[in-house]
């Protein structure tokens, strides 16, 4: 925690102060492990949702995702740019988009996946894979109480 700005011991031992400063080391290692591939975080949560929700509708996936449609217009031109998803008439409505992914989003998905469970292997380092599985059931508790 080297890099973490001064809090007082009371504030240290606050669970909400450990998660975000957790989430924060996360985000960076993620995001620095998906750099590597040349994929920025929301570019690869967009392109993962595609993999398991496509063909979908923009607007769809927007709302799935809970991205700006601005945000997802930039987002899908930006992986389409790159060959990672197609846009085709959607065959239910055709004023719409359909989106899908791509063969080269397969590949570079199945890249940028194993670099994401590598960059969580690393966050995670000091914990048994007993205490990992026990922190990701907490954890998921904590961010869906009552399911």
């Amino acid at each position: 925690m080297a890099d973490t700005p001064y809090a007082p011991s009371r504030i240290r031992a606050l669970p909400s102060w450990l998660l975000g400063r957790a989430a924060a080391r996360g985000h960076r290692l993620v995001a620095e492990a998906l750099a590597a591939e040349g994929m920025r975080m929301m570019h690869h949560a967009v392109l993962c949702a595609v993999a398991e929700l496509g063909p979908v509708s923009q607007a769809e996936l927007g709302r799935t995702v809970g991205i700006d449609p601005k945000d997802m217009v930039a987002i899908v031109n930006d992986l389409q740019k790159d060959g990672l998803v197609t846009r085709t008439p959607d065959a239910r409505d055709r004023r719409k988009n359909a989106i899908e992914i791509s063969a080269e989003g397969k590949r570079r998905l199945r890249r940028t996946e194993r670099l994401g469970d590598a960059a969580n292997a690393e966050l995670t380092a000091a914990l048994s894979d007993e205490e990992r599985a026990q922190l990701v059931a907490l954890l998921t508790r904590i961010v869906t109480p009552g399911e």
